[in-house]
């Protein structure tokens, strides 16, 4: 990890003032509690058609505190850490937890479940930067993309952030932990013109190290290219065919997945996958891997957002559900344990069937590869899927035109069983790692 004792010493700061506040909260009368801080500071700089167009610099983060009493739960935050402060803090979110219902499922997760081994992940790459230098990068990516093509004829601005912090959460139990983290991005949005015709893409870069990010010249030639193929755009005719999930958009399909197997969504009774561990859900050749602690890892971290012990695990094995995803309440409710799945997944790897995105048109031979999709129409409860989608017609294995404006629509629990293919053009840019998804058959509204 990046030595900088600066941001240590925060830490150790803070977390003494957590200490004091639990302190504060049992001579209060709270029975228990817990509280987090999650402090950053950054720069985000954003250029329009090769011009300055905004300089932020960022420096935010309050220390939240949520007391129990009994079985009555208070809230409060502050961002001033002096002793005055947290004493008024604490006093708040205790007359606060006089007046809530009780709820027989609050408080802290079992003590036994917190993290006791705090691994350095390498999560903290800060990356000084001026703005003059912030500036360079996004007139760059932004002058790349228009020397790529005269037909590049607009820009909807480049933007660069910078960011670095840290977390530090801390209950009655005793736990108080924290880590710094550090996270780096460049994106470049611009429009190609053709007649009459405008078409929009992108191309962003995102890294722990702020040197292991894309150049700015190659993620505004990427913004160009994308932007240009997808000129001359034509619409389909309705019709039933193979649709083939490009990487940068199948993620979106575990995201699906995600919110249909959390806790949340369990206990109120409103996903498609209740009730389904243990059986098939996905193709058997299908495995999802999660692994928190991969070093540098953009959803990588060695404890929950309830101190709760992040573990390797595979959420579905050959095809078949092997976990909810449980904070402490969802778990208590649903009568189960918590999966350490507070505060959201942690690096889900997808696995693969075939080398890369070629081989996946092969295989597809005729139908439709989605690069974009539009639009909120997923019915977590059901599974119906309806969405806007633009991409590329494939025919023969080989992609024929630009498509546009067009709808495809089927149902999660159909389409999840339906995946032919994995490709090995993996999208590392998330916390889903997934390459292309070929799904056999998915109704196409066109004309």
């Amino acid at each position: 990890m990046t030595n900088n004792s600066d941001i240590f010493q925060q830490i150790s700061e803070v977390k003494t003032a957590i200490a004091d506040l639990l302190d504060m909260s049992k001579q209060h009368g709270a029975t228990s509690a817990e509280a987090v801080i999650s402090k950053s500071k950054g720069i985000s700089v954003s250029s329009r058609c090769e011009e300055l167009e905004n300089i932020e610099f960022n420096q935010e983060g309050a220390l939240g505190i949520t007391v129990y009493v009994g079985q009555h739960k208070g809230s409060a935050s502050t961002a001033d850490l002096s002793h005055e402060a947290l004493e008024r803090t604490v006093k708040a979110a205790i007359d606060i937890a006089k007046y809530t219902n009780e709820d027989s499922f609050a408080g802290l997760v079992e003590s036994e479940l917190m993290a006791t081994d705090i691994q350095d992940l390498d999560l903290y790459h800060p990356h000084e930067i001026t703005p003059e230098e912030a500036i360079t990068f996004c007139l760059e990516a932004e002058k790349s993309a228009f020397e790529a093509d005269s037909r590049i004829t607009n820009s909807d601005g480049a933007s660069l952030s910078s960011y670095q912090g840290f977390k530090v959460y801390g209950n009655s139990h005793g736990f108080i932990e924290g880590y710094p983290s550090s996270r780096h991005s460049l994106s470049c949005s611009v429009i190609a013109e053709s007649g009459d015709e405008m078409q929009r893409d992108y191309a962003y870069t995102v890294d722990r190290i702020f040197q292991s990010m894309e150049a700015a010249t190659t993620v505004g030639s990427k913004a160009a290219k994308a932007a240009l193929e997808r000129l001359d755009a034509k619409k389909l005719d309705t019709c039933q065919v193979p649709v083939l999930f490009h990487a940068e958009v199948a993620s979106t399909l575990f995201g699906h997945l995600v919110s249909a197997i959390s806790g949340g969504s369990l206990y109120r009774n409103s996903s498609f996958l209740m009730d389904s561990i243990d059986t098939q859900i996905l193709p058997e050749f299908l495995t999802i891997e999660e692994r928190p602690h991969v070093l540098q890892g953009l959803a990588s971290s060695p404890f929950d957002s309830e101190g709760v012990a992040t573990v390797d695990r595979n959420i579905v094995e050959a095809g078949v559900l092997t976990t909810y995803l449980l904070t402490g309440y969802s778990a208590r409710k649903m009568g189960l344990k918590t999966t350490g799945h507070a505060g959201g997944i942690h690096n889900w790897y997808i696995s693969q069937t075939d080398p890369d995105l070629a081989a996946m048109l092969k295989k597809m031979d005729k139908g439709l590869l989605v690069t974009e999709l539009m639009g909120q129409g997923v019915n977590t409860v059901t599974g119906d899927y309806s969405r806007g989608a633009a991409g590329f017609w494939v025919e023969n294995g080989e992609i024929q035109y630009p498509v546009s404006e067009v709808t495809i629509a089927g149902n999660l629990s159909n389409m999840f069983k339906q995946i032919i293919a994995i490709g090995g053009d993996v999208e590392r840019r998330g916390a889903v790692q997934t390459g292309s998804v070929l799904i056999e058959n998915m109704k196409i509204a066109g004309n």
